[in-house]
């Protein structure tokens, strides 16, 4: 851990407006209200996207009917690959 000696030399550049103000009365004011209103913000976009997101996953796992043709077809990475795999059966020139 750095540790920092407080010299004449370093003091020269602390503006002289700084040395006069009261540590209790500052606030972070407009510019910190804003920035936090920003976070928020993005926080909830942030979760509303995830809600979307996960109500895309297909987390139930059935037993493939005989029927499947007639099914409606599901999503998910589950279904993704089940596709793929049908594919490749059907056409084996491909990789």
């Amino acid at each position: 851990m750095a540790v920092v000696i407080a010299s004449p030399a370093l003091t020269q550049f602390v503006p002289l407006a700084a040395q006069e103000l009261d540590s209790n009365k500052v606030t972070p004011g407009l510019i910190g209200f804003v920035i936090f209103a920003a976070i928020a913000l993005s926080l909830w976009a942030l979760m509303k996207n995830m809600g979307k997101q996960f109500k895309k996953i297909d987390f139930e796992e059935t037993p493939d009917p005989a029927g499947a043709a007639a099914r409606k077809p599901s999503r998910g990475l589950r279904a993704h690959r089940e596709l793929k795999a049908a594919q490749a059966a059907q056409d084996p020139k491909t990789p």
